[in-house]
C-alpha cells in the first residue's frame, strides 16, 4: 500500500482561501491544469449543512483504507465553504490521466440530477468559481481547454459522467475568467517555489 499523504483538513471562506494560497510554499511540483469533479455520493440532500471535519476523515478512510490510494483530491467544495484536503503543494489522486499534473476539485452534489444553476447547487458553483479563480491566479494562467478539464474528459475513465450533465464546462470556465480580473491577488500570487 502506498504511503498516505496527510490531509490539510481545513475549511475556508473564499477570501480566506485566497489568503491561504498566498501562504503556500511550493517545491518542484507545479500543476498545469485543474480537473473538476462532483462527489455524486454524498449528494446535496445527504449533506444539508455541507461538509464537516468528520466527512474529511471519512474521505481519508475511503481513499486510504478502501481504495489504497496515496492521496485524494485537493479540494472539496460545498455551498458554505472550500475544504482543503490533499495539500496543494503535492500531486493528489483523483483522475488517472492527470493526477501527476493537476489539482483535483470535488464539488458536493450529483449534478446529473442536482441543479447547478439554482438553490444550493448555485451556491456550490459560486464557491467553486471563487476557488478556481484563486487557483488560476496562483498558477498565473488562464482557464482554457488545455488548463481546465471535467473528470469525464479523462480518456482513462471515460465511463464516468463526472461532474454531471448540469455542469457546463464553457459556462464554468467563463465564470472563472470573468472573476479573475476582479481578484486582487496580483503577480505575488503566482506559485512561490522553494529553492
Amino acid at each position: 500500500m502506498p504511503t498516505w499523504k496527510p490531509i490539510v483538513g481545513r475549511s475556508f471562506q473564499p477570501e480566506e482561501f485566497a489568503a491561504y494560497c498566498q501562504s503556500l510554499q511550493f517545491g518542484a511540483w507545479r500543476p498545469s491544469l485543474i480537473v473538476l469533479h462532483n462527489t455524486y455520493i454524498p449528494n446535496l440532500a445527504a449533506r444539508p449543512n455541507g461538509f464537516s471535519s468528520g466527512d474529511m476523515q471519512g474521505f481519508v478512510e475511503y481513499y486510504r483504507d478502501e481504495e489504497h490510494w496515496s492521496a485524494g483530491p485537493h479540494l472539496f467544495i460545498d455551498d458554505h465553504k472550500i475544504w482543503a484536503f490533499t495539500p496543494l503543494t503535492t500531486p493528489g489522486v483523483h483522475s488517472p490521466e492527470w493526477n501527476a499534473v493537476s489539482w483535483g476539485v470535488e464539488m458536493l452534489g450529483d449534478y446529473s440530477v442536482d441543479e447547478f444553476d439554482s438553490g444550493r447547487g448555485l451556491a456550490v458553483q459560486n464557491n467553486a468559481v471563487a476557488a478556481l479563480s484563486t487557483l488560476y491566479a496562483t498558477l498565473g494562467i488562464q482557464p482554457n481547454d488545455d488548463t481546465f478539464k471535467l473528470h469525464k474528459e479523462d480518456t482513462i475513465t471515460t465511463h464516468k459522467n463526472c461532474p454531471g450533465k448540469n455542469v457546463v464546462k464553457e459556462e464554468v470556465m467563463q465564470a472563472v475568467i470573468d472573476q479573475l480580473p476582479n481578484d486582487s491577488l496580483g503577480d505575488h500570487m503566482r506559485l512561490q517555489r522553494i529553492a
